[in-house]
Order: structure tokens, then C-alpha cells, then sequence
């Protein structure tokens, strides 16, 4: 990667060099380029004067190494929320998280004005068996603040060796004082993909876009066929709710699954010629059988490019509350030894050209899932914000961003309204002129 950036660099400057010496316009163009360096070199120049003054001046002494990192993390912080550095141990643990086994808690967290706030729990892990909710703020560990410190030295004290004890205070919305949550360590070996017959119909969960994702969904598919025959089965219902995202590539793999051709996604960066554009292979492993695709404010960036995906093919119909609106691309750029920069290098478009960035995806029937009475007073905490709350995020021109919607999904599911609209249509108890949707009608615009 380092090598390719090399080049475009030297290619530019050739570029310039060969405009020089045919017209005058592009001369003045060449020099303004070279003034926009010097004061670049020059805002470089104060930085190192503000680091050299702190290294001689400041009260103790200070780390050197943990000065560079603060600023790196201070000039990433000002770009986007979705764009860090990574030291090298951070960088090793986001490798082992995408392999889909880690160890820890089992907890998406994030950090916003310098709060440490849940994205969302991992199904079946600690986090989510003590109670762990989205947007609950974590505001000490073990009895420390993490008032001040980062987001990776907040995940790395939630870390530890399995077993051990830990214990999180946790802010919640809407409840009156701080209360603390006993957890244990354990290792997380996240499956990605559940699924179970409902007589008929072949229910499949995706928490998560791991590297196993594809081959747990292929699977699922393979094992519901041989339970309920190919025959028999009514329908498939994939369950994207408070799913976080992951791997670019296993989002476009999963939209494959039910597709035989066309635009899965594009991805569209700074220049024309970093456009790329992921096409779907024939082969629908569902042998065209009905697709409900279940979502809702915690359904957020890869999760976000199936649906939309299907829902453009007009391959699946979408049900439950507008999605989280991540449309942006984040590039994992190692640093050699040194860790590793996560960049948000493109913004992603479904295929009929939508970016669904602060924005989300808007179902093709909408169904609310009530909060039942003893949780009416959590309703903040249930209703994540979106991207279009969080500080710095990329926005679209001319386009009205958009709020976040619930992300509670009851544990039983005869209280699960969304499922069991679901269920209701697959299996005829149920009409909505959204189901089946109509394949002649074409992709949206």
C-alpha cells in the first residue's frame, strides 16, 4: 500500500512538471500548488516546535512515544468518526476480532466527546447476558475513570486473561445514578450466524460480518434445507437487527447469496479512478425462494449494504425501522511494525446509486416494536441516534439527514412484532403490496 501511494505521488509531480512547460495557466496553477506546500511545511514546522517546547518544558517528563500517538489520534479524531490509529496491539486485536475469536466481553464500544459509549452487545457473549445495552456509557472500569483516556485504552482494560472478574460502571439514560455491572472475561468466539426452522419458514441471524460470515450463512441455508426440504420452505427471513457491520468483502459474498447478477455495491473515493464496482455471480443459494430482510437503528454499515443490495434487486423486502446510516468505507493501512491507520477512504453506493450516508435505510414496510412498560422509561437509550448524531461525520449535500430509530428486539419472541409480521406474510396470514416485491418494477433512483 505504501508503495502505491509512493507512486501517485511521484506520478503527480511529473504531471505538474509536464503542464509547466506548455502553458502559462498551468504554471500558476504549479505555483499555487507549491505555496499550498510551504505552508503545509510550515503548520509541520509548529507542530515540532510545540512538541520540542512540551518535551523540555513540561512539569514531568513526558513519553515521547505516547505524545506522537496522542496527536496522531488528535489530527485522525478531527477527520471522521469512523478513522483512527491503531498501536500495534490494537492493531492485533482487531485481527484476531475480524478472524471472529477474541478475548474479552463481548462489547462494540465507540467514543464520542470523550465519552465511552456502547454501540452495541454481541449476542450470547458477557456483555449481552449482564444486560449491556446500546448507548449505555461506560464512565469507569474496575473503579477508574476513563474520563480522559482513549478508546483503545478503555478496550484494552476491558480486556484481560478468561475468567477473571471486572466490573464496568455504567451511565444510563433515564436512569437516575450510575450502577455498576459485574461481569466475567471469557473467550469470544463470535458465531456469526444462527439459525433454527419456524415450521416452514428458514430464520437466519447474522450479528455480525466476520471472515466466517459467508461460510456460516452457507451453512445455515444448506442445514434448514435438509431440515425442512427444499421443497417445503416458504421463505427465508434474515435477521440484520443491531447487527454493527465488518468486512467489506463478506457483506458483498452474503448479497451474492441471493442474487445471480448485477451491482451488489460500488465504492467511490477522492479520485474517479479509485471507483470500484462489486458485481453478484449467478447462483442463488435460496433457488428463489422469498427473502424478508428484518433491520433497525443498530443495523449499521456492512448489514447496510446487503439491504440495500436487495432491496434495490427488488430481491427482498424489508421490514422493521430506518437503519443506523454508516455509508462510508473505512481502509485498514498497515504500518509495519508500528500499527496501523483506519481511513476512511470512500463512501459505498447501493446499486441503483443511493448513498444511504446519515441517512439509512428506510423500510419497505415499517413496523415499530414497542417497548414494553417496564423498559418506557430506557426509550433514549433504545433509540440510537444514527450516523447523522455523531460529531465530524461525512455529509451529503442537499439531502436531509436523518434520525436514529429503535434497536430493541424483545428476548421472546412471541413479543417479537417485527419476526412475527414477518412470519405472518411467509406464511399467507399476512398482505402488504410490499410482498413479494415486484422484480419488473426495476432498481429506484
Amino acid at each position: 500500500m505504501m508503495r502505491k501511494v509512493t507512486l501517485l505521488v511521484v506520478g503527480a509531480l511529473f504531471g505538474v512538471l509536464a503542464t509547466v512547460a506548455v502553458t502559462q495557466p498551468q504554471l500558476f496553477a504549479g505555483a499555487e500548488a507549491n505555496a499550498a506546500a510551504t505552508d503545509t511545511y510550515r503548520e509541520l514546522n509548529l507542530f515540532g516546535d510545540v512538541f520540542e517546547r512540551v518535551r523540555a518544558d513540561y512539569v514531568e517528563v513526558p513519553d515521547d512515544h505516547q505524545l506522537i500517538e496522542s496527536a496522531i489520534n488528535g489530527m485522525l479524531a478531527g477527520l471522521d468518526p469512523h478513522s483512527s490509529y491503531m498501536n500495534p496491539k490494537a492493531f492485533q486485536d482487531m485481527q484476531v476480532q475480524t478472524s471472529g475469536k477474541f478475548g474479552g466481553l463481548g462489547i462494540e464500544v465507540t467514543q464520542q466527546d470523550g465519552v465511552i459509549k456502547v454501540v452495541s452487545p454481541i449476542d450470547n457473549t458477557p456483555a449481552s447476558k449482564a444486560g449491556i445495552l446500546a448507548n449505555d456509557e461506560i464512565i469507569a472500569i474496575d473503579g477508574d475513570s476513563v474520563q480522559g483516556i482513549s478508546l483503545n485504552d478503555a478496550v484494552d482494560k476491558m480486556r484481560g486473561p478468561i475468567d477473571s472478574p471486572i466490573t464496568l460502571t455504567i451511565k444510563r439514560p433515564d436512569v437516575a445514578k450510575p450502577f455498576d455491572v459485574k461481569l466475567v472475561r471469557a473467550e469470544i468466539t463470535i458465531q456469526a450466524v444462527r439459525s433454527r426452522a419456524e415450521g416452514d419458514v428458514a430464520y437466519i441471524r447474522i450479528s455480525s460480518f466476520s471472515e466466517q460470515t459467508y461460510d456460516g450463512l452457507k451453512s445455515a441455508i444448506a442445514k434448514l434445507k435438509a431440515q425442512i426440504g427444499p421443497d417445503k420452505i416458504q421463505g427465508y427471513i434474515i435477521d440484520l437487527r443491531n447487527n454493527p457491520g465488518g468486512l467489506l468483502d463478506q457483506s458483498i459474498a452474503v448479497s451474492d447469496a441471493f442474487l445471480n447478477h448485477g451491482e451488489v455495491v460500488s465504492t467511490r473515493g477522492r479520485r474517479a479512478d479509485e471507483t470500484q464496482r462489486f458485481n453478484a455471480h449467478a447462483g442463488d443459494l435460496t433457488d428463489g425462494k422469498p427473502v424478508i430482510l428484518l433491520i433497525n437503528g443498530g443495523t449499521a454499515s456492512a448489514s447496510e449494504i446487503v439491504s440495500g443490495a436487495l432491496q434495490d434487486h427488488r430481491r427482498a423486502t424489508i421490514i422493521g425501522t430506518r437503519s443506523f446510516g454508516k455509508g462510508s468505507v473505512q481502509t485498514i493501512i498497515p504500518l509495519g511494525g508500528n500499527g496501523a491507520l483506519r481511513l476512511t477512504t470512500a463512501r459505498y453506493y447501493t446499486p441503483s446509486g443511493r448513498s444511504i450516508q446519515a441517512q439509512g435505510i428506510e423500510p419497505d414496510i415499517v413496523v415499530e416494536q414497542p417497548l414494553p412498560p417496564d423498559l418506557a422509561d430506557q426509550a433514549a437509550t433504545l433509540m440510537p441516534h444514527g450516523e447523522a448524531s455523531l460529531k465530524g461525520h461525512l455529509t451529503q449535500d442537499g439531502k436531509p439527514e436523518m434520525k436514529g430509530s429503535s434497536a430493541y428486539v424483545p428476548p421472546d419472541q412471541k413479543d417479537d412484532k417485527q419476526l412475527n409480521y414477518a412470519l405472518d406474510l411467509l406464511n399467507g396470514k399476512q398482505v402488504n403490496t410490499a410482498f413479494p416485491p415486484d422484480p419488473n418494477r426495476g432498481i429506484p433512483n
